[in-house]
């Protein structure tokens, strides 16, 4: 009968209980956090005269060994000990005697684990914006060497419009943006101390919530503790961050396929970054962003498995809860690894301009400049110039020529208002960078984009410490 909780019972739980209820295997990745909450709450302690300075320095030195031993790799876990918390306090209870158990005076293993796990997801938060803004930096500096580098636009997959290969690659530097947005964002929100909620309804006990929240670099404490103490939205705010930004990082990848394929020939991927076929020796397969599309799904299940598992808990902690941290732990891991291997990929690649701007000449990517002049110049409604651009559509697919190739006869034939004066309308260039609004293609206006970007990311989050 060595379970700290074990007083009320008569029998001891089963080997098989100890199994299936026991978390220490994989929560023991929050030791640092539950040393650092149990310094900080011991230091509370003895401030409001509950611990003595003796018992103060014990417990603090006794914390100490135990993190050293963890860290060394001496420290035994146990199954039988159900999870860190109670590993580690027997082991402190073991090396200083009576003044450890003092330690859980006015706390319990409820507000206890919701600290520890909710200060090493916070600091993850960060950790991933300063990962979101080393992968940014690399899309930057391939971005700026291609402000003029034609590319197709596509809507439907189907060549739309000529842009330039910076302006698409800028689209990325957005979403990446608003990842960095979402993940301070969550820091912010939940930057807030649960320890002296105790189990559920707060404790008798003369503590001071501020004190160890100021210890623990919490901005404030939470307002209610029956919330508190069953509250996972920081957990699930991390794994919809995560989902979100695999989702953007799968979007590029699948561009990143496609355009190292033969038929797009846009980009070649490093061999560092490539992987072979064992057994046709000409192939060089995308690897890399194929598992970055495919640990998206992964990420996925992680926040439908934690939503699914917090949607129906009455209040307050329900041993339900114990299945929030695997999720979280591995979508953790699978974005810092995600955001470093496409940062190096990215970083190695080679970009094939010719082959772009190539593709640019099929599919008439100039045609709705030829609308546009008609209704500039020609003073023609746009619908019945949406009409007459068809038709010189259709005349370029009879011919078998792009309409930015198109010869002028062909264009004065279709309709005699059309003048010598469109053909600079037809040029992919041209094009591209008429594209002057706000937001738009046109390298002036990719440049002005991408400065934008290279300021934030110079100036955003500064006052944050990973």
């Amino acid at each position: 009968m060595d379970k700290m909780w074990s007083g009320r019972f008569s029998a001891s739980a089963s080997s098989l209980l100890d199994q299936f209820n026991a978390s220490i295997m994989f929560d023991r990745k929050l030791y640092l956090e539950d040393i650092e909450g149990s310094l900080a709450h011991a230091t509370m302690l003895e401030k409001q005269g509950i611990l003595t300075k003796e018992e103060l320095k014990q417990i603090t030195d006794g914390l100490n060994q135990v993190r050293t031993e963890i860290e060394s790799g001496e420290f035994e876990w146990k199954i039988s000990d159900e999870d860190l918390h109670m590993g580690i306090e027997k082991r402190l209870t073991a090396l200083i005697g009576d003044a450890g158990k003092k330690l859980h005076t006015a706390r319990s293993r409820n507000d206890q684990v919701a600290v520890d796990f909710r200060r090493w997801t916070l600091k993850k938060n960060l950790v991933l914006v300063e990962a979101l803004k080393a992968l940014m930096k690399e899309v930057l500096v391939v971005a700026e060497q291609h402000t003029e580098t034609l590319i197709p636009g596509m809507t439907h997959l189907q060549h739309a419009q000529p842009i330039n290969f910076g302006f698409h690659l800028g689209a990325y530097l957005s979403m990446f943006k608003r990842d960095i947005e979402r993940f301070e964002s969550s820091y912010e929100r939940n930057n807030v101390s649960p320890l002296g909620c105790a189990a559920l309804a707060g404790t008798p006990h003369n503590v001071n919530r501020e004190t160890t929240a100021d210890l623990l670099g919490f901005d404030s404490v939470s307002v209610n503790c029956l919330d508190t103490v069953s509250d996972r939205d920081f957990a699930l705010e991390i794994l919809f961050n995560i989902s979100t930004m695999m989702m953007h990082i799968s979007r590029l990848s699948e561009e990143l396929i496609m355009w190292s394929s033969y038929e797009f020939g846009f980009v070649e991927l490093s061999d560092e970054y490539s992987t072979g076929s064992s057994i046709m020796p000409q192939k060089k397969n995308p690897d890399v962003p194929e598992l970055l599309r495919g640990k998206t799904g992964r990420v996925y299940g992680s926040l439908m498995g934690l939503l699914t598992v917090m949607k129906g808990l009455p209040l307050a902690y329900n041993k339900d809860t114990q299945e929030d941290k695997e999720g979280v732990f591995d979508a953790v891991e699978t974005a810092e690894i995600s955001l470093e291997i496409l940062k190096e990929a990215i970083k190695t690649m080679t970009v094939k301009p010719h082959n772009m701007e190539k593709a640019c000449a099929i599919g008439h990517l100039s045609a709705t400049d030829l609308a546009d002049y008609l209704v500039e110049k020609c003073n023609i409604p746009f619908r019945e110039a949406h009409f007459i651009t068809g038709r010189a559509v259709a005349k370029g697919e009879e011919l078998g020529v792009d309409l930015s190739a198109m010869e002028f006869k062909y264009l004065k034939e279709i309709d005699e208002r059309i003048n010598e004066d469109v053909m600079p309308y037809l040029a992919l260039r041209h094009s591209m960078n008429a594209r002057t609004s706000q937001g738009g293609t046109a390298t002036v206006r990719t440049l002005e984009q991408l400065e934008f970007f290279r300021a934030y990311i110079t100036e955003q989050s500064e006052d944050l410490n990973v």
